[in-house]
């Protein structure tokens, strides 16, 4: 994103006051020993070979230093931003980041930051017990948009793994199956049905299908999704597997075993296998994935990481990068091809979370922007998604869910729209502000108010760590004197 500085063919510096004023009196010398000497200005012919050299070491001496400046004139950084990094003065560490991290344009002029915008989906409101989240990317096939998704449809809401049964979920992605929908215009959709229902008890991914994404290949269809055989507890062990069909309508039929499996007992991702997400790359499938060691997850342990396995044909066998994890930070994989890469969304978890990043390679991702409120579990409309062209064009637009309580394994959870800019193909500048304020419902809302317990924790230790102003963190007594007083 950085712009490097002006040189000249040989590679020096054109920026300085020093170089501009040596240019000058060089010009002036030559000017006058062509008047003097009656050679013609317009003659090709090298400068130097029409200067003495005492001429040139006159022009020297007489150098303006580069650190001069009219009477009157200011030192200070320039209101109007210099698109190229000044060489001409020193800056601080944050200003060199902004050249040399960002842009000078800042947020304006990163082609990879958006904010986001919301709407609630027509024809998919809320119902008791009845639960909508985690979106596949969106496709379109014939002037049609499908979405597949998590769907839970059970008798109770979501009450725990002590209290579950074969009809009462543990988790909001408890007991849930594959469902789809349709639209003709992206915010208009109609519930379609299942597309992929769970086996049998006993069968492999009885319990629980989740968290499902689209794949095209060759003229076929793919759906990648969890399959869960136990009750849900949390961070379980859980595979990948597929279900493939001629037509995105279906019949799936289910492969009925893993694609992709949890490592070995001590790798970061031994546990979970979550959040499928296949692109494809470099004319191979790319599936990128959310893993973790479950259980274990958190203390020394990583909590969660995201890491991408390669295969050739949808059926595997699928490769893990050796360079796994590929993204430190991330709750769910959301990716597109950009121009010759692969850009991610990374969200909620990790040292790096809300922001957007790119890999050149689709392995080796850096940081390119830092967002706010970016969607939970977001499905975006890719329709380069598997052209595996080297000119990926980015997303404007796609679903995500809401979990309206604020919470995130509860229950009732919504579908949304979100709408960005993050598209080589569209201007929009109302996506590129980024000074986003709230209301106060926002501010005091359960997630983000001051629990009681906490600020019954706060006042009692009050006195302990509130000290004087001026006490240097020592005792009070040490504070400044009040009404000349101590």
């Amino acid at each position: 994103m950085s712009r490097k500085s002006g040189t000249t063919p040989t590679g020096s510096s054109v920026g300085s006051a020093e170089c501009r004023s040596t240019v000058t009196l060089v010009w002036l010398c030559y000017f006058s020993k062509a008047a003097t000497s009656g050679i013609r200005i317009m003659k090709t012919k090298p400068l130097l070979s029409v200067l003495s050299f005492a001429e040139i070491v006159f022009t020297l001496s007489v150098v303006v230093p580069s650190d001069a400046k009219p009477p009157g004139a200011s030192r200070a950084f320039p209101a109007k931003l210099p698109l190229e990094k000044p060489t001409d003065r020193k800056l601080s560490a944050a200003m060199e980041r902004l050249y040399d991290v960002w842009n000078p344009h800042e947020d304006r002029g990163n082609e990879f930051f958006s904010n986001f915008k919301y709407s609630r989906l027509e024809g998919l409101s809320r119902e008791p017990n009845v639960s909508r989240r985690d979106p596949s990317k969106v496709i379109r096939i014939k002037g049609t948009y499908f979405v597949w998704y998590t769907c839970r449809r059970t008798e109770a809401p979501p009450s725990g793994p002590e209290k579950a049964t074969d009809v009462i979920p543990s988790k909001d992605w408890d007991l849930a199956e594959i469902w789809y929908a349709t639209s003709e215009d992206g915010f208009h959709w109609e519930e379609q049905g299942p597309a992929v229902r769970r086996p049998a008890k006993g069968k492999f991914g009885w319990r629980s299908n989740c968290t499902p994404d689209i794949l095209l290949w060759k003229g076929k269809y793919y759906l990648y999704y969890q399959a869960y055989s136990e009750v849900l507890h949390g961070g379980d062990s859980c595979p990948v597997t597929m279900a493939e069909a001629d037509c995105p309508h279906g019949p799936w039929l289910a492969l009925g075993r893993p694609v992709l499996e949890p490592g070995a007992p001590e790798d970061w991702d031994c546990a979970c296998i979550h959040d499928p997400f296949p692109l494809v790359y470099r004319g191979k499938i790319y599936l990128y994935y959310k893993g973790s060691p479950g259980q274990r997850r958190g203390g020394q342990n990583i909590i969660r990481a995201q890491g991408v396995a390669i295969a050739e044909h949808p059926a595997g066998p699928f490769e893990k990068s050796p360079l796994n994890p590929v993204l430190n930070s991330g709750h769910e994989t959301c990716l597109w091809p950009y121009k010759s890469g692969i850009a991610a969304l990374v969200s909620l978890d990790g040292p790096e979370k809300n922001t957007v990043q790119y890999a050149g390679d689709g392995v080796n991702f850096k940081m390119m922007s830092l967002l706010q409120v970016p969607p939970i579990a977001p499905g975006p409309f890719v329709p380069d998604a598997f052209a595996d062209n080297g000119d990926g064009r980015g997303i404007t637009w796609g679903l995500c869910h809401i979990n309206p309580d604020g919470g995130g394994a509860m229950n009732e959870s919504v579908l949304a729209r979100f709408d960005c800019d993050l598209s080589r193909d569209v201007d929009r500048p109302l996506f590129k502000r980024n000074n986003l304020r709230f209301d106060e419902r926002t501010y005091l809302q359960r997630v983000l108010a001051l629990p009681e317990y906490m600020r019954k924790r706060i006042l009692k230790e009050r006195g302990r760590v509130d000290t004087d102003t001026g006490a240097g963190g020592t005792s009070p007594g040490a504070a400044l004197p009040v009404n000349g007083l101590r």
